[in-house]
């Protein structure tokens, strides 16, 4: 007390930490402009919507989104550019009647997206909290955003052989559709006994001289309509059929893969197979781990609500929506996960104009009524 007038000390850095967290609560778009917040809240990074993944589904969601005014941030994950990385050469991206490789085309994509924009950060994501918004995030760094896409794709699942491991991308594929011309009139083997499998080894048996199709079972898991036509390839000699096999190693030399060891599981007996070019179809896992329990799935695929009536890429929680391989187990082309990462952004779009301007007319009613 001095000259009858009290007298306050104030922890200035506490007084920022509070101040700071007030205006993530009520203000949180405004967080990334608190340069003086305190230090643990300087690690929270807000942006207005993030986009997990570098894929096609994500650079065109950062594109769309980019243009929009919306000043997107683009979380790259541990592969940046996806499984299409990994693919030597594409023929069916439309208006490149050349080809390009894989690498090639993300590395455009990348280009376009700096181009408007949009802020591309190094980063995986190992913790998500979607309990309220801002949704929160966490992996290197610490981010919070008033909307999400989720466009994380899907991971080939592999037989695990060191050998086949060495020969990815010089013989050893996960996608007919994007390497089987490359095998043209030339011999190649399908192992799996799923729907995919028998896909692949249908559309495999019009371009390369012979298929072989590797099962580890008796019986195969595709449906009816699929083994059909496979009984009538078979019947042809289009595809030579190895059931109760497994493969046990894949061979080759410095310029890819010559053939592969197959062993019988009841009698134990090597088979030896000459081909050049070994798909592996034994599923996809999209990659959701850490969005399980929190968003819903189906197959470990994200749910999405689908419809006329646009927001087709919404998940179970507003503000959340998903693009690519993590909502799409069929199809799982290039171009149409662009295309769903196209319709992400505006579904996006809509929703923050409609949240954003909602609080904007909120803050001004609150200010108003203190002016009373």
């Amino acid at each position: 007390m001095i000259n009858n007038k009290s007298i306050f000390i104030l922890d200035t850095k506490r007084f920022e930490e509070i101040r700071a967290l007030r205006t993530l609560l009520l203000y949180p778009r405004d967080v990334e402009n608190l340069s003086d917040a305190g230090s643990k809240m300087e690690k929270i990074i807000h942006h207005k919507l993030l986009i997990l993944g570098s894929g096609p589904a994500g650079y065109t969601a950062a594109i769309y989104a980019a243009r929009a005014g919306l000043h997107p941030a683009l979380i790259t994950g541990i592969q940046e550019g996806g499984q299409l990385s990994s693919t030597m050469e594409i023929e069916n991206w439309p208006g490149e009647m050349e080809g390009l490789s894989g690498p090639d085309l993300m590395d455009r994509m990348k280009k376009h997206v700096k181009r408007f924009g949009t802020q591309i950060i190094v980063d995986h994501i190992h913790t998500v909290d979607f309990k309220q918004s801002p949704f929160y995030l966490e992996g290197n760094a610490r981010y919070t955003c008033n909307s999400l896409i989720i466009s994380t794709g899907a991971s080939a699942q592999y037989l695990g052989l060191e050998s086949e491991e060495k020969f990815k991308g010089r013989g050893v594929s996960a996608c007919a559709t994007c390497d089987g011309f490359f095998y043209r009139k030339k011999k190649v083997a399908v192992v799996g006994g799923g729907n995919t499998a028998v896909e692949e080894a249908l559309y495999l048996s019009n371009i390369a001289s012979e298929v072989h199709l590797i099962h580890r079972r008796n019986s195969f898991r595709a449906e009816k309509i699929l083994l059909d036509r496979l009984k009538k390839k078979i019947e042809h000699g289009k595809i030579v059929l190895h059931k109760e096999c497994i493969v046990n190693e894949i061979l080759g030399n410095d310029m890819g893969v010559t053939g592969i060891l197959i062993k019988d599981t009841g009698s134990d007996i090597i088979e030896k197979i000459d081909v050049i070019g070994v798909f592996i179809a034994i599923g996809h896992q999209p990659n959701t781990a850490i969005f399980k329990g929190k968003l819903k799935m189906k197959d470990d695929y994200i749910i999405v609500q689908s419809g006329l009536v646009g927001n087709s890429t919404q998940t179970s929680i507003e503000g959340i929506f998903a693009a690519g391989d993590v909502m799409d187990h069929h199809y799982r082309q290039a171009i149409t996960s662009a295309g769903t990462g196209c319709m992400a952004a505006l579904d996006a779009e809509r929703y923050l104009d409609r949240v954003l301007n909602s609080d904007i007319s909120k803050q001004k009613l609150l200010l108003k009524s203190k002016n009373v």
